[in-house]
């Protein structure tokens, strides 16, 4: 038996300690206080459950912090259909290429729930995650060949609770900036997005995190 554990340990067999959530949180304090911007590529897994479908998109992920609370997102996704996202707080924009359209949702009556999206793990101290959340540590795991820690958060509040089930993060040992987030609807869909080429604080100015629209754009609001 001492030899095979010997055997293990050799050949990588054996998973490292989970780190304790003390310690995860404060390296993810230390990347919030420094953070200001965050570029890489993304790989966003989709899976519906009622038909057990799962889809899969890749592009690029841009994100940038304009002052404390307001963070903007962008992602051009380039396959299986082109087309660029925009995201903050009271607006979310999706501009069509094929069709040369924009289309733009009003989130402002979504503020906080826009929040738990765009606020967890980029940039935000963990004193205001666990205003939110309970969150502990569930793992260490190997996300695209970086040792990471799992970290599994659950809302609070039941009206988050009616939309969002489950938060998984993972932290990668050398960094406190996630590098893959998963959302786990009541209904057993998710959504999974795992960030490679990883840059944190990238010089981005605030042009970099919205659209970039051709002057003929046609313009929809499927709301009204």
């Amino acid at each position: 038996m001492r030899s095979l554990i010997v055997v293990l340990m050799v050949t990588g067999a054996v998973a490292p300690a989970a780190e304790t959530l003390g310690a995860v949180q404060a390296r993810m304090d230390k990347a919030a206080e420094a953070f200001t911007s965050f570029t890489a590529r993304v790989k966003k897994l989709g899976f519906t459950a009622v038909i057990k479908d799962t889809t899969s998109e890749t592009g690029l992920f841009y994100i940038k912090k304009l002052k404390p609370g307001d963070m903007r997102v962008r992602m051009e996704i380039e396959k299986p259909d082109e087309r660029s996202l925009a995201l903050s707080r009271k607006k979310y924009e999706v501009f069509l290429p094929k069709i040369n359209t924009v289309q733009e949702y009003d989130l402002s009556q979504y503020g906080k729930l826009v929040d738990q999206f765009l606020l967890l793990g980029f940039g935000t101290p963990v004193k205001e995650i666990t205003k939110s959340y309970d969150m502990v540590v569930t793992g260490t795991e190997t996300i695209e060949g970086r040792q990471a820690t799992r970290v599994e958060l659950r809302p609070k509040a039941a009206s988050v609770k009616e939309h969002l089930k489950l938060v998984e993060m993972w932290i990668p040992l050398n960094d406190g900036n996630p590098i893959q987030q998963k959302f786990l609807q009541p209904s057993g869909d998710y959504t999974q997005s795992t960030y490679t080429d990883v840059k944190v604080n990238p010089l981005l100015k605030d042009a970099d995190v919205q659209l970039t629209l051709p002057k003929n754009v046609k313009r929809e609001k499927p709301q009204k």
